[in-house]
């Protein structure tokens, strides 16, 4: 990791296309940068990064009668048997 010290408005580049300002320091320990970077680059909070994985590898946990539930769910949506009996190949009769 490359540690730097830089004073307000300062800034730093990475590559050719990349700019990151220090634009503001705070007294609670808190600083705000402006990143500079082509739209095609992700920037993102790590914190939220985290987060978000978290959620998702929770939502993807099944809980016991987990497919019960999804079949009466999915079983009782309108044309649901009528779909069914489409999928089935035609005989041309």
């Amino acid at each position: 990791m490359l540690v730097l010290t830089r004073k307000l408005n300062e800034r730093i580049m990475i590559g050719d296309d990349i700019v990151i300002t220090l634009i503001e320091v705070r007294g609670d320990n808190s600083v705000r940068i402006g990143i500079e970077a082509p739209r095609g680059v992700k920037i993102q909070r790590e914190e939220i990064v985290i987060s978000v994985a978290e959620a998702n590898r929770s939502a993807a946990e099944a809980g016991e009668g987990a497919e019960d539930v999804l079949k009466k769910l999915f079983g009782a949506l309108p044309g649901a048997a009528a779909s069914s009996a489409s999928d089935e190949p035609s005989t041309g009769e």
